[in-house]
């Protein structure tokens, strides 16, 4: 789930992704891969980084036995048998970090942020059979639908164990003002937030790469959401601040490599309509709280479209994000409702 942005000003320099297995070179040493997701948001883009005697990859996709599969004929065929020496997670989503353990079990170094690692390896170790107190206190304080709420309470959790292999303990740390050096290049590190926490970015030095995961995408923004762990956490302040910050980085001519969609250039632009078009959902929201609603009865002001249940959750929890920012900023109050929802309403 996540809001539309138009893209029009944008460069693709690359009008076709790579076919799942083969490989496309986006700038001397780096491949572009893509592996299928079993989810709507259907792929997830790879970067393999040429080090010599081996690769060091960007963010690794889900783990299943099809996917060793892929992955066994990728090494084989665009990795042109070298081993992957390294894996780079951006941040700590299945999508990104499932088959990470699995090149690590191999001799492969992590090399990642503190939060990523720590949210990985925790998530990963805690599988859940049944919803717990908090999830359901949490779905009640949302106002999600009665059907969705008996259906959810009865169903098994999605659990971050089901598509990721486990995480061995032990990792080599990046943070903000670090640099790194990979495939020839010197990177500098760049932190970003919202939609994961402390969210790895990478800025090349001597060309005009930028490695940027999920945190700036062409045409999509990334789902930035809250969730029961921290009810009261404010993401899309984190990201506006993140935003804000690395739009000051932003150059026309960088290629950014994101975690999906395609490589484009056109980076200041795409800061500025990010940055916009969560304003823009701030300020809709705002006229439709003239009069008290839960969050999932925000989602039309927000996403201005019908929202189907494969994505209900992902709305609700942007939707609640959003909520949140104004209510930590005082434009908006909240009173609970004797079924245990929030109604949010205009300050």
């Amino acid at each position: 789930m996540s809001f539309p942005g138009s893209s029009a000003p944008l460069r693709y320099p690359f009008e076709e992704a790579p076919e799942y297995g083969a490989g496309i070179e986006v700038a001397e040493g780096v491949l572009w891969l893509r592996l299928p997701l079993p989810m709507a948001l259907d792929h997830v883009n790879i970067y393999a980084i040429d080090e010599g005697d081996h690769w060091s990859i960007v963010d690794a996709g889900v783990y299943s036995k099809k996917m060793v599969g892929m992955w066994e004929s990728i090494l084989a065929g665009p990795l042109k048998g070298k081993p992957v020496g390294r894996v780079i997670l951006t941040h700590h989503h299945p999508d990104h970090v499932g088959m990470a353990g699995w090149f690590v079990e191999r001799g492969a170094e992590l090399v990642t942020t503190r939060t990523a690692y720590l949210m990985s390896r925790m998530l990963i170790l805690d599988v859940e059979g049944e919803a717990t107190e908090q999830a359901k206190a949490f779905w009640r304080a949302a106002g999600m639908a009665p059907d969705i709420y008996a259906q959810r309470c009865a169903d098994r959790p999605f659990n971050f164990a089901d598509i990721s292999y486990p995480l061995p303990i032990g990792y080599s740390r990046l943070q903000q003002g670090d640099r790194f050096r990979a495939g020839g290049r010197d990177w500098d590190v760049h932190i970003g937030n919202g939609h994961a926490p402390e969210h790895l970015t990478l800025w090349s030095q001597s060309d005009n790469l930028v490695i940027a995961g999920d945190q700036i995408l062409p045409s999509i923004s990334p789902n930035i959401g809250v969730h029961p762990a921290e009810p009261d956490a404010d993401p899309v302040g984190e990201w506006l601040e993140a935003c804000e910050r690395l739009s000051n980085l932003a150059r026309a001519d960088h290629l950014v490599l994101g975690g999906h969609k395609l490589p484009f250039s056109g980076l200041p632009v795409r800061m500025r309509q990010l940055i916009d078009n969560h304003h823009g959902g701030l300020r809709r929201l705002l006229k439709h709280l003239e009069t008290p609603q839960t969050a999932v009865e925000c989602f039309a002001p927000l996403f201005k479209r019908k929202i189907s249940g494969g994505v209900y959750g992902l709305a609700m929890v942007e939707a609640y994000a959003h909520l949140n920012h104004l209510h930590q900023t005082g434009e908006v109050t909240r009173s609970r409702r004797e079924d245990g929802a929030w109604l949010w309403q205009k300050a």
